[in-house]
């Protein structure tokens, strides 16, 4: 007789596998358990804490026997913290889970036949690209600001919920950041600053982001609040200059919305400059709060490497690259490329791509805003056809009508740069159907200690 799994009871099972947010999968009695900062082949005692028709979820007690993968996690409240999944997982063993990851879903969804090796008609799957020192990578950090009763918060939301963690230190972004951090809370503190509380729409100070370009070393300063004054303001600007080595730009950002959306559409400079300006590879961007920028720089130089790879350009290829954003990819493409097309639906990233291309000298790129799916076949019309299509999607994946459009044109080489590997692996089926074969598979790791992975893959025209 199967053992009924009850809510609040203890267990004790075997890990498995491990699911897509790196959490470890057991079974009692057919009945799947899934249980966060459990490793397969663990035999762990878990506590039910919300039990489904199928499955449960269950909250790790205690590890009878661990594996050989587990380590000490560095965080002081990584248990409770929602911004890392996987550091209770070796790194070795993260990137290996990311590689699984990206397997996976290329063989459950994509129905690929997936192959350590490479072969005429074999998809080779390569080991994920990780860092040498998986800490204090970030360069950007967006910190919700609360009080409660035990005082004022500043860090990361709870997983899966807004209970905010306070923390002294965050060990994946850059320790300017803590300095920043440490920096306004005693600001906040010293002349009681509203904070604002979500639940009643009441206060003032919301969020704290901070952005650090790793190259330049410049540091821009967020304050998000609730209204346009900002209750000793002097005082605050002093603080951070005084304590900040590197800050170059001060700014504040109004969200006077009901909302959980971070910024509000005006930002203030409130001393300093507008923006800091960074670098990958030989290329300068200038980055303002509402820019979008890898937040893993020397990861990104590293997949922006692959693409120009994969995309094997000899100097006389037109390429599109679709979802340019601000055009960091297409301006890496124009190196070795005679024409690029970036598109782009979001008119301000158009502008900013643009900006980016003429500061940096590059003639060779054309930016264009609106859907792919509608200027691909425009630009067909007008007799410009890709050689090479570069397509960089949010984590939703492409647009069916954009692959139709893609495949069209039949340029010789499409590189997909993935951010999910579900969407991706449902895109390549269809471009599969559509006349391309993936080649090449290689997962990056731009989030190490979370379970995200990045992915490009090489599609080649069957019939070429």
């Amino acid at each position: 007789m199967k053992e009924k799994i009850m809510k609040n009871l203890k267990y004790i099972l075997r890990i498995s596998g491990i699911g897509y947010r790196g959490e470890g999968v057991g079974r009692i009695d057919g009945f799947t358990f899934f249980i966060p900062g459990a490793l397969q082949g663990e035999k762990v005692i878990v506590k039910a804490v919300k039990v489904n028709k199928n499955f449960a979820f269950g909250k790790l007690l205690d590890v009878v026997e661990p594996s050989p993968e587990r380590v000490n996690p560095p965080c002081a409240v990584y248990k409770r913290c929602g911004g890392c999944q996987l550091q209770h997982m070796s790194y070795s063993a993260q990137l290996n889970f990311k590689k699984n990851r990206v397997r996976e879903c290329l063989e459950r969804i994509g129905k690929f036949e997936v192959t350590e090796s490479s072969g005429e008609n074999s998809l080779k799957l390569y080991d994920t690209l990780g860092m040498k020192n998986p800490y204090r990578y970030r360069n950007k950090v967006q910190l919700p600001v609360g009080r409660d009763e035990s005082g004022l918060k500043i860090g990361f939301y709870a997983n899966r919920s807004h209970d905010i963690i306070d923390m002294d230190s965050c060990l994946i972004q850059d320790e300017s950041a803590d300095r920043v951090v440490k920096s306004i809370r005693k600001w906040i503190e010293k002349y009681n600053v509203p904070v604002y509380d979500e639940k009643t729409g009441r206060g003032i100070i919301r969020h704290i982001m901070i952005r650090k370009a790793f190259v330049t070393g410049e540091i821009m300063v967020v304050i998000v609040t609730s209204v346009s004054e900002i209750p000793h303001k002097a005082e605050f600007i002093e603080a951070l200059i005084q304590n900040i080595p590197h800050i170059v730009s001060i700014i504040q950002n109004i969200n006077d919305r009901r909302t959980n959306v971070i910024l509000g559409d005006k930002s203030v400079t409130l001393w300093g400059k507008d923006s800091i300006s960074d670098y990958i590879g030989k290329f300068r961007f200038n980055i303002s709060p509402m820019s979008f920028f890898q937040v893993n720089p020397l990861q990104t130089k590293i997949l922006y490497r692959k693409v120009l790879e994969y995309a094997h350009l000899t100097g006389n290829e037109i390429v599109f690259d679709a979802y340019c954003g601000t055009g960091t990819i297409s301006l890496f493409l124009s190196q070795k490329a005679k024409k690029v097309y970036g598109i782009e639906i979001v008119e301000s990233a158009v502008e900013n791509a643009g900006v980016n291309a003429r500061e940096n000298g590059i003639h060779n790129v054309k930016f264009i805003s609106g859907k792919s799916e509608e200027i691909i076949p425009k630009l067909a019309e007008e007799g410009i056809k890709a050689d090479v299509m570069v397509v960089d999607p949010p984590r939703k994946g492409c647009d069916a009508a954009l692959l139709r459009s893609a495949a069209s044109m039949s340029p010789r080489t499409i590189v997909y740069v993935s951010c999910d590997p579900a969407t991706l692996a449902r895109d390549l089926g269809i471009l599969s159907n559509l006349g391309y074969r993936p080649e090449k598979v290689q997962p990056v790791d731009m989030f190490p200690q979370t379970a995200h992975v990045e992915t490009i893959v090489k599609l080649k025209r069957k019939d070429s």
